[in-house]
């Protein structure tokens, strides 16, 4: 019996990669629509298996795809999805765990560096008109790596890399995460704290890799960011929700944290009242020079990371909806 799969993104020109996955017993759909709302009900009445890139997938929409039995994210994270309704029509959901680790480690990395290098802090003062003296600007951002704690939060795929990448640059690197077997940082020659307070406490730069989850939402508060050493920098290259951005512009405005680097925030894109810390970014207000780093959620990009995207996803739908298998299976208990 025929199997309906659909893509409705718009992201590939044709389904070449899709058919070399599925073969020919898969019926292969690419409508374009920028939500699935648009869709209309006699082609999602067809649709079994659904891939998910940037669209969000809601209650009503979930709702009005009968023969639902498979939705693959094409991506790491899965908020996007409404697993509470998912779960309750028996929809397997996936994820793709194993794309884009390298990439989000090394932009991890990257922001890390780069602040504590001071190098857009210089960068922006030799562009200055005037350009400022040809000399270092002191500021508790530089640091040597080998006499402080790098800190990550969330010790899975791409936090276990970004701690091998950055105690390969001399940092002394810890981690919390609850859910890592114990002996997980004998594996890795790195040390281990219970408490989420005490990582804070003792990482100069720490880097989140955690999902966003109920319990992970608001974890990075002002309560643990006044608990970072003078001169500490923070990088988010996890989810926005799971930092408050209250918190992390009060604590860069009064000097508890000596920069920050971004790569998501709380709403994706922007909107037009954009938050109060990131229109001091675009305005180049004087207090931020050098201090704040933000991209546009492109950690994970790569030519070689969307071909990646492009076909693990096909093959986790294919494991789970044609041949039955487990493959990247999310876990009611992972929310």
């Amino acid at each position: 019996m025929t199997v309906t799969v659909m893509q409705a993104e718009g992201l590939y020109p044709d389904d070449t990669v899709e058919r070399e996955v599925f073969g020919p017993d898969v019926r292969i759909l690419q409508p374009v629509c920028s939500a699935l709302s648009e869709l209309p009900d006699e082609t999602c009445a067809e649709v079994e298996g659904l891939f998910v890139f940037r669209q969000w997938l809601n209650a009503a929409d979930i709702a009005r795809f009968p023969r639902l039995r498979c939705v693959v994210r094409m991506g790491v994270g899965y908020d996007r999805l409404d697993r509470a309704a998912l779960a309750a029509r028996g929809v397997t959901v996936c994820n793709l765990p194993d794309y884009g680790t390298t990439e989000v480690a090394d932009h991890a990395i990257s922001l890390a560096l780069a602040l504590r290098r001071g190098l857009l802090l210089h960068h922006d003062a030799q562009r200055a008109a005037p350009p400022a003296a040809w000399v270092p600007i002191d500021s508790p951002l530089v640091q040597r790596p080998s006499t402080r704690v790098f800190g990550v939060v969330g010790l899975g795929r791409i936090g276990t890399a970004a701690a091998l990448r950055a105690k390969a640059f001399g940092w002394n690197v810890i981690f919390h995460d609850p859910y890592r077997p114990n002996g997980a940082e004998l594996a890795l020659g790195i040390g281990r704290v219970r408490r989420v307070e005490e990582l804070f406490e003792r990482a100069d730069t720490l880097s989140l890799h955690t999902p966003l989850t109920r319990t992970t939402r608001g974890l990075v508060d002002a309560r643990l960011l006044r608990l970072m050493p003078p001169g500490a920098v923070l990088v988010n290259t996890a989810r926005g929700p799971i930092l408050e951005l209250d918190a992390l512009e009060a604590a860069l405005r009064d000097g508890t944290l000596a920069g920050a680097g971004l790569d998501v925030l709380p709403e994706e894109p922007p909107g037009p009242a954009v938050h109060p810390l990131l229109a001091a970014y675009r305005a180049r207000e004087p207090w931020l020079a050098g201090r704040l780093i933000v991209t546009p959620h492109s950690a994970f990009h790569s030519p070689e990371a969307l071909a990646d995207i492009r076909r693990k996803g096909a093959e986790t739908m294919r494991d789970v909806l044609v041949e039955g298998l487990a493959t990247n299976v999310i876990r009611p208990e992972d929310d």
